[in-house]
């Protein structure tokens, strides 16, 4: 867990680095607010992720001797051949454009989104992959 932590305080400082140049360059208090506060919550994150670290048992990720034979075997079920999240992710496009463009718009994404979690749900229950 030291790696992930030491890439969050690493987030920190490319942030703290950032902001500087932006409010060097543009003068702007409020993006420059906003990359700090991007930075703070890296540091936080990367804080807890380095005390936690030291309490718990070491993972053989962290470990230059660990096997991978060695890890938790259920990371969980990923579908290698499903199409499913590019459609959801179309249909978020089109409900997201509605905010912007026309109610109507809205009203279809929602009806894609709810389609498109449907079939990625009942994936696995209809055609070649159905258990």
């Amino acid at each position: 867990m030291k790696i992930e932590g030491w890439l969050f305080i690493a987030g920190f400082i490319f942030y703290a680095l950032i902001s500087a140049a932006y409010f060097i360059l543009s003068q702007d208090l409020v993006g420059t607010t906003l990359l700090l506060f991007t930075g703070l919550l890296a540091i936080i994150c990367g804080f807890y992720v380095l005390f936690t670290s030291k309490r718990v048992y070491p993972r053989p990720e962290d470990r230059r001797d660990g096997n991978i034979d060695e890890a938790d075997p259920e990371y969980g079920f990923f579908s290698p051949h499903s199409w499913w999240p590019l459609a959801v992710g179309f249909a978020v496009f089109v409900l997201v454009l509605g905010f912007i463009f026309a109610a109507w718009m809205f009203a279809f994404g929602i009806l894609l989104v709810l389609i498109a979690s449907a079939g990625w749900l009942f994936e696995y229950y209809y055609g070649d992959f159905a258990h």
